[in-house]
């Protein structure tokens, strides 16, 4: 089995460079492309949103995919799936896009109304339709695939319909689906009515079956009825069935399949992501010669209109700015942390209590505290690129990737002990000089204090903090090793059965 090509069918809601909300898409473009660089055929499944460039991407129809019907509750839904491939690789990753007008095409936001902010009324349907496309497609093209990768809630029911709806299909028994967490917290819930929609059999309409709390939950569907499932990182997959917080309502559906749950911290696209390579970067720069970094931090302070000091340690937060992000908790130590000899620059959006809270600091203190509220990659990359130290101190973090784009570019994390943080960042300890970030473990806004203290005082000696970072330096986080492990999981998947 070990040489076997193994055929992946990854089912996404977003993939860039096409679409993207948040981390999902990222690692929908490049675990994909890992897996068949490392020799396996994948093919992508995602939605075709209004904002999607055909033109651009030379997206184009497949005749047997065209104008496929399916039945939602009575009423005739009509999608096509398009067709092109991963942008600017060497080893092409075929996509199929799911075309439809009405759910799709004439919106350019993912899930909700950018205006109000509230998810989209019909996203049941949206991604019952997603889900039922996938056997569609297997149908009409005849091509099997030996492993269904299913992505977040808006996957979900994908296991449930191959257990019961199309578990008669032909060779339809050869395939085992894996169903990836990326955040237990977002679930896809809607109301129990939205069940008859799904064309599921009535007995999954219970609290045994896929209803949680009286609804419909997507998320717990894909928790009960997949092969396998694994999550970001081996803690928070430990967290998310011993932790009720965490948890998020399904620690006891988890616990039960705890046999099955696994944990592969994500890569990161290290073509992007390295300082070595970074063109946005005044200066590149490697482990071999990371003083240059100096001419980055230069930039990045005279940007935002701070007096450069080598001897200042910037402070850099690249964040949504939410609770569970622990801002919660710099919004209470800010003012002590501008006492100290730093600099600090903030990066990102979300609430708008934490959008006026910054704006205000950087106002009082313009010579040592600067916001950017929006998206900005040109920005994210000079500050990983310029920062000393880099705040991630989440209340929760399924993996996490600034912490790890911080280790690669010599950015030092200051993070707490909570999922991919606890797997990726190696406290430094004062005796042995050995570790790579700081970190704290109870969610406390003065134990982060502490940490960052910690860290300034580490700053002031200049071998020392070399040495922490150069370790995280030579850390290897790039998706080939992730990729492998996936690999690894869809064999014991196979072999199990």
């Amino acid at each position: 089995m070990s040489t076997k090509r193994l055929k992946i069918l990854f089912v996404t809601s977003e993939v860039v460079p096409f679409v993207k909300t948040g981390g999902l898409a990222d690692v929908s473009a490049a675990l994909p492309q890992t897996l068949a660089e490392l020799g396996h055929e994948v093919r992508i499944v995602v939605p075709k949103y209004g904002a999607v460039d055909d033109r651009k991407f030379k997206i184009h129809e497949v005749v047997r995919l065209k104008d496929i019907k399916i039945d939602i509750a009575g009423k005739e839904v009509i999608f096509s799936l398009k067709s092109c491939f991963l942008p600017g690789q060497k080893i092409r990753v075929q996509i199929y896009f799911l075309d439809n007008q009405e759910y799709f095409g004439s919106r350019n936001s993912l899930y909700g109304d950018p205006m109000t902010g509230k998810d989209y009324p019909d996203n049941d349907e949206r991604f019952i339709i997603l889900n039922r496309a996938v056997f569609e497609l297997i149908i009409k093209l005849g091509w099997i695939p030996d492993i269904i990768h299913c992505n977040d809630w808006q996957c979900g029911l994908i296991p449930a319909y191959l257990k019961t709806v199309y578990s008669n299909e032909e060779n339809f028994d050869k395939f085992k689906t894996l169903f990836t967490i990326h955040n237990l917290a977002y679930q896809g819930e809607f109301s129990k009515s939205s069940f008859k929609k799904t064309g599921l059999p009535e007995k999954l309409s219970s609290p045994k079956g896929i209803l949680h709390k009286g609804k419909l939950n997507f998320m717990k569907s894909g928790l009960i009825y997949a092969d396998a499932i694994n999550t970001v990182s081996k803690t928070y997959a430990n967290e998310i069935r011993t932790d009720s917080v965490i948890g998020s309502g399904l620690k006891d559906v988890l616990s039960k399949r705890k046999d099955n749950l696994y944990g592969i911290v994500n890569g990161i696209d290290t073509k992007v992501w390295n300082p070595d390579r970074d063109k946005h970067l005044p200066k590149k720069y490697s482990i071999k010669n990371v003083e240059q970094k100096a001419v980055n931090k230069q930039a990045l302070a005279e940007k935002f209109g701070f007096e450069f000091d080598e001897d200042t340690p910037i402070i850099g937060l690249i964040s949504r700015l939410y609770d569970s992000k622990g801002i919660d908790l710099i919004d209470k130590i800010l003012p002590q942390i501008l006492k100290l000899d730093v600099q600090m620059i903030v990066l990102g959006t979300g609430e708008k209590k934490y959008h006026s809270f910054f704006e205000q600091m950087a106002k009082k203190h313009s010579d040592k505290f600067a916001c950017y509220l929006g998206f900005n990659d040109d920005l994210a990359h000079l500050i990983e690129g310029g920062a000393d130290i880099l705040l991630m101190p989440s209340k929760y973090e399924p993996c996490g990737l600034n912490q790890m784009y911080s280790l690669n570019y010599g950015t030092i994390p200051v993070v707490r002990e909570t999922g991919g943080l606890a797997d990726t960042v190696k406290k430094f300890n004062e005796k042995t000089k050995e570790g790579t970030g700081f970190v704290f473990k109870k969610y406390n806004a003065n134990e982060l204090l502490v940490e960052i203290k910690r860290a300034l005082k580490v700053y002031k000696d200049k071998d020392t903090w070399n040495k922490i970072v150069k370790a995280g330096m030579k850390e290897d986080f790039s998706w080939n090793s992730s990729a492998k492990k996936y690999i690894d999981l869809y064999k014991t998947i196979l072999n199990e059965n």
